[in-house]
């Protein structure tokens, strides 16, 4: 059997096994799909309100479209099979485009980096809104040197479903010297968006998901409620976790946690803008694609999700993008990153579904176990940092910063 064979045996492996822990785990980690996507796409479907249009919501309105397209599968086994089915498909049509025609060891490596990550992050990642968006930006991600219209036009896609791919955007505009047809892209879907928005009736709720991020509370599982949470394994008084109806999540409180939740935005932004900037330095100093895109685009998603009140388990799915890239760019360079995000994804899995009843009730081996995995993913965030302050530049760019001689 050839690699390219064996890799696409692999793949309807891994999805089928991923696909059936959703019913085997526990912590319902495919409960999003039954309990929200379905409900939301079926009032949709029948005319009774769709959500971001006829009432606020907390995601960017393309992504009521796959949860309204998986129903065209829900004949074979009811929703949440539709639904791996819809997931499925768009990551083997990603799938073929990064595995090409098998020849690559670069592009086989990614591919079996994305299906190991896929396996060890378990059914959070298949039964979530970020799977649709991770073909979407490998794909994207691929295309952007050669096509960049289409590339754009796939991330702006992706970004109207989760804010996330907006990092990837942002790097593509720093980095290409096409970064005029990736605007142009972006601006097109985006244009084209909010039309239908507005046409539709719902042109107070357009940008309605950024306001119902900004006020969500400090989410268990994200780095910065560490400190809350190893109060409440130790008992300390006016330190726990709660539920919050609203956004269907729990959330941990404590002295000053307003205080806390004011601040994480703004930080996030300045973070985010810091990183940026020094891409764009590295950019204007003369940095190429192949040696600046992966490292900046990893670090910018990585400020996104440590720097971040939300720390959902699946969001770890966004770091599968642009280390793909990576090893498909320099596989050696890259090998130890990807190995780090393997064992950040197991740690995931671990977590969410296996312990969280533990988590929940701040039981120390699983906030230990959080605790490390998000160590990991800062330490991914601090490595990305340092490779794109290592990008070399070309020697005439450096030449002339140097002081004139007499």
């Amino acid at each position: 059997m050839s690699t390219r064979a064996g890799l696409w045996v692999s793949f309807v492996l891994v999805h089928v096994i991923v696909a059936a822990l959703g019913f085997v785990w526990p912590s319902q980690p495919m409960g999003d799909v039954y309990f929200v996507y379905e409900p939301w796409s079926l009032n949709a479907l029948a005319g009774r309100s769709i959500v971001g249009i006829t009432e606020a919501w907390v995601y960017p309105q393309w992504a009521l479209l796959p949860m309204v397209l998986a129903h065209a599968f829900e004949w074979i086994a009811g929703y949440e099979i539709a639904w791996a089915l819809l997931v499925t498909l768009a990551d083997a049509l990603a799938f073929a485009v990064l595995l090409g025609n098998g020849r690559s060891r670069g592009r086989v490596t990614a591919a079996a980096f994305w299906l190991a990550f896929t396996l060890l992050l378990g059914p959070v990642g298949m039964y979530r809104l970020d799977a649709i968006t991770v073909p979407l930006a490998i794909a994207g991600c691929l295309w952007l040197v050669g096509r960049p219209a289409l590339a754009s036009t796939l991330l702006a896609i992706a970004t109207w479903m989760k804010v996330w791919p907006a990092a990837l955007l942002a790097t593509a505009v720093i980095v290409l010297r096409s970064r005029l047809t990736v605007i142009a892209g972006a601006l097109v879907v985006t244009g084209a968006t909010i039309i239908v928005i507005v046409l539709g009736g719902g042109s107070s709720f357009v940008f309605g998901f950024v306001a119902g991020q900004t006020e969500r509370g400090l989410q268990l599982e994200a780095p910065v409620s560490a400190y809350y949470l190893w109060r409440a394994v130790a008992g300390i008084e006016g330190s726990f976790i709660f539920y919050d109806p609203t956004i269907l999540t729990f959330q941990v409180t404590g002295p000053q946690v307003d205080t806390v939740i004011a601040v994480m935005t703004p930080l996030l932004v300045v973070a985010a803008l810091a990183v940026a900037a020094l891409g764009a330095f590295k950019a204007w100093r003369g940095a190429g694609f192949a040696a600046l895109f992966a490292p900046l685009a990893l670090a910018l998603v990585l400020t996104f999700w440590a720097v971040n009140k939300v720390g959902s388990p699946q969001f770890l799915t966004w770091i599968i993008a642009p280390i793909a890239l990576g090893l498909v760019i320099n596989r050696q360079r890259w090998f130890g990153i990807a190995i780090t995000a393997l064992v950040a994804a197991a740690l995931t899995q671990i977590v969410y579904p296996l312990l969280y009843d533990k988590l929940l009730t701040a039981a120390p081996i699983a906030a230990a176990a959080l605790t490390a995995r998000n160590a990991l993913m800062i330490a991914l965030l601090v490595w990305s940092v340092v490779l794109v302050a290592r990008v070399p530049v070309p020697a005439r760019r450096r030449l002339s910063f140097l002081p004139l001689q007499s």
